[in-house]
C-alpha cells in the first residue's frame, strides 16, 4: 500500500476571494470581518429542500450523484447564508468505494455485512483510488465553480470512527467489540486503523485537489475512549492522515463528541482548529488545546429548539466565550438535529454577522 504523506502538495485555494473569507482567516487565526459560522449537518433532513430532492433515493446512491450532491450542498448556503458549504456525503462512503459490504439503513445508520475480527478480515480494505470515486472530483468540481467566494469544506470519518462501524458491524453505545479488539490485539488494531487512515487520506486528497479548501476529521465516536487509549491507540492513525494532508496548505478541523477530555490530544494529532463540542466552553477548551490553534463550535444543539430569545441568549455566551480565542469559527456542539427549523438555524446566522462585526 502507497502510505507516503504528501510533502509538496500545491494549496487549492486561488481565488483570492474565497483565500480571504472570513471562515479561511478565521481558521488562519487571522482578523475576520466577523466570525464566519456553518452548521455540522447543515445540509440535511432540516431542510424541506432536501427532503423533496432525496425523495426515493437511498443514501449511499444520493453521495455518488454529482449533480445532486452539489444541489444538496449549496442548499443551506442559499438559505441560511453561511460563511462556509460542507461537501454532502457519508464518512462510509470511502468504505463503500471499495468494495465494503455495508449501507445505510434509515432509523439505524451504517450496517456492514462481514465485521473486521480477525486479521485475515484486513483483506477487505484495500486501496482507493480517485477512479473508486470519481463521482467526488465531478461534484466538487461543479461546487467550486457555483460556491464563488464561498469556501467548500471536505471531510471524511477518522480511522477510530471508521473502525468502530466496521469492528461492531453498525453503531454501537458502548463500543464492546471494538475496544475488545483494541485492548485484546493491539497489532491487529494498529495495522487496522493504520490502513484506515491510508485509505481516509486518499479520500481527503481527492477532495482537496478537486477544489476543497479545508477539511474536516470527524471521530464522532472518540469520546468513549480515555485519554490514554487515545494517544496510544488513535491519535497515531489520526495524525497520519492530518500529516497526509498537511503539504496542500489548506487547514485542517478535527472534531469529535464528547471529547472535552481530549482536546488537547487531539489538536497534537495535527489539527489546525479543533472543534469543541457543547459540554466545554471555548474558553476553557482553549486552556486545554493550548497555544497556536483555532477553536471551532459549540452551540448546543438543543438550543436551536428553545424560543428566538433564548437561542439569542446562548449564542450570545458561545461568542462571549470566544472573545479571546486567536480564531473562531461559530458551529454546533454537534450536528443540526433532523427536526430543527431552518429559520433558527437562518437567525443564527444574522446574529452572529451582526453582533460580531468588526
Amino acid at each position: 500500500m502507497d502510505e507516503r504523506p504528501v510533502t509538496g502538495g500545491q494549496p487549492s485555494v486561488t481565488d483570492p476571494a474565497v483565500k480571504e473569507s472570513a471562515f479561511l482567516k478565521a481558521c488562519r487565526r487571522e482578523p475576520v470581518p466577523h466570525t464566519p459560522v456553518w452548521f455540522m449537518r447543515q445540509a440535511g433532513r432540516s431542510l424541506p429542500e432536501y427532503r423533496k430532492v432525496r425523495e426515493g433515493i437511498p443514501m449511499l446512491e444520493s453521495c455518488t450523484r454529482p449533480e445532486l450532491v452539489a444541489e444538496i450542498t449549496l442548499q443551506p448556503v442559499r438559505r441560511h447564508h453561511v460563511d462556509a458549504a460542507i461537501y454532502f456525503s457519508d464518512i462510509v462512503v470511502p468504505l463503500k468505494a471499495i468494495g465494503i459490504d455495508l449501507d445505510i439503513k434509515p432509523g439505524v445508520g451504517p450496517v456492514v455485512a462481514q465485521p473486521i475480527r480477525t486479521r485475515a478480515d484486513l483483506a477487505q480494505l484495500r486501496d482507493l483510488t480517485p477512479e473508486d470515486v470519481s463521482y467526488v472530483t465531478e461534484a466538487v468540481g461543479i461546487l467550486v465553480r457555483e460556491l464563488g467566494p464561498t469556501p467548500l469544506i471536505g471531510f471524511a470519518g477518522a480511522p477510530f470512527t471508521l473502525a468502530s462501524y466496521l469492528v461492531e458491524g453498525g453503531p454501537s453505545r458502548n463500543h464492546e467489540h471494538t475496544k475488545a479488539l483494541m485492548y485484546g490485539d493491539p497489532q491487529l488494531w494498529a495495522d487496522l486503523l493504520d490502513r484506515l487512515a491510508v485509505i481516509t487520506s486518499a479520500f481527503l486528497k481527492v477532495q482537496i485537489e478537486a477544489g476543497a479548501c479545508a477539511v474536516q476529521l470527524f471521530d464522532s465516536w472518540a469520546g468513549a475512549l480515555a485519554p490514554a487509549d487515545y494517544r496510544r491507540s488513535v491519535l497515531p492513525a489520526s495524525a497520519k492522515v492530518l500529516e497526509a494532508v498537511a503539504g496542500y496548505g489548506v487547514p485542517r478541523i478535527h472534531f469529535g463528541v464528547g471529547t472535552g477530555e481530549l482536546l488537547g490530544l487531539m489538536g497534537e494529532a495535527g489539527a489546525d482548529v479543533v472543534g469543541v463540542d457543547w459540554r466545554v466552553p471555548l474558553d476553557e477548551a482553549a486552556r486545554r488545546v493550548g497555544p497556536g490553534k483555532a477553536l471551532q463550535g459549540n452551540l448546543d444543539p438543543a438550543a436551536l429548539f428553545a424560543t428566538p430569545q433564548a437561542v439569542e441568549a446562548r449564542t450570545q455566551e458561545v461568542l462571549d466565550a470566544a472573545a479571546g480565542l486567536e480564531g473562531h469559527v461559530f458551529n454546533l456542539g454537534h450536528g443540526v438535529p433532523p427536526t430543527t427549523d431552518p429559520d433558527a438555524l437562518t437567525r443564527v446566522v444574522d446574529y452572529v454577522h451582526t453582533h460580531t462585526a468588526r
